[in-house]
């Protein structure tokens, strides 16, 4: 991992961050000088559940993965997480206390914009205000389609959903997403995610480069995510 010696590149992940977007590069320049800058460890706890929050964190290096334990203790992966992307939104937004787990799957690198320094561009511009009400909208949304999916479908479908989102998103395929967490991003266990995957490669839809997964047919693998 490469650490970064200049702000530069937090500038351009802030500025693709939909409801930092409405600020000029002088204002978000200004959010920047606040930023603090963190290494983490592969599996190092960044929060837990219920902890204050510090402020919104923004990934520059490395995985991330974002989590809820269940009643007997299983890890469900609600996201994961890569470069460019941001988490506590909700909290440093609300004010509230982090509502998942924050860990940290690979060397991280990663930025802190303090919640003080949120609120008062919070207070200076509006702005920020109205686009993330649009953010958590479709935050929001997009829980309810996740909800759905475990809910509603299975492991199959699933995990051809999963295998589609990945080959656009690099953030899914990073450094530590293994099978085993791919598995309690889909609720299942790691034995019911082999048995799929065996399943698709069987059929000739996916094949396997090492521990990469290459989708050889994406029109079949399209038709199993819409069962």
């Amino acid at each position: 991992m490469t650490v970064p010696d200049s702000a530069s590149t937090l500038t351009e992940h802030l500025a693709k961050t939909p409801y930092l977007s409405v600020l000029s590069p002088a204002e978000l320049d200004t959010l920047v000088r606040d930023s603090v800058h963190f290494i983490f460890s592969p599996d190092e706890v960044i929060f837990l559940e219920g902890d204050p929050s510090r402020g919104l964190w923004i990934i520059e290096d490395g995985s991330v993965k974002i989590t809820k334990l269940g009643t007997e203790g299983n890890e469900y992966i609600l996201h994961l997480l890569g470069p460019g992307d941001t988490f506590n939104d909700i909290a440093t937004l609300s004010g509230g206390p982090t509502p998942a787990n924050a860990i940290s799957m690979s060397l991280v690198s990663a930025w802190l914009l303090p919640s003080d320094a949120m609120d008062r561009a919070l207070d200076r511009y509006p702005a920020i205000g109205r686009a993330a009400l649009k953010m958590m909208g479709a935050r929001i949304r997009a829980l309810g389609h996740q909800i759905e999916d475990l809910t509603l479908y299975p492991v199959m479908v699933r995990l051809a959903r999963f295998l589609l989102t990945q080959a656009e998103n690099p953030s899914l395929s990073g450094p530590g997403v293994t099978r085993a967490a791919i598995a309690a991003h889909l609720a299942t266990t790691p034995e019911s995610l082999s048995r799929a995957l065996a399943k698709l490669q069987d059929t000739g839809t996916i094949r396997f480069d090492r521990h990469n997964i290459i989708i050889v047919n994406v029109d079949l693998l399209r038709s199993v995510a819409v069962l």
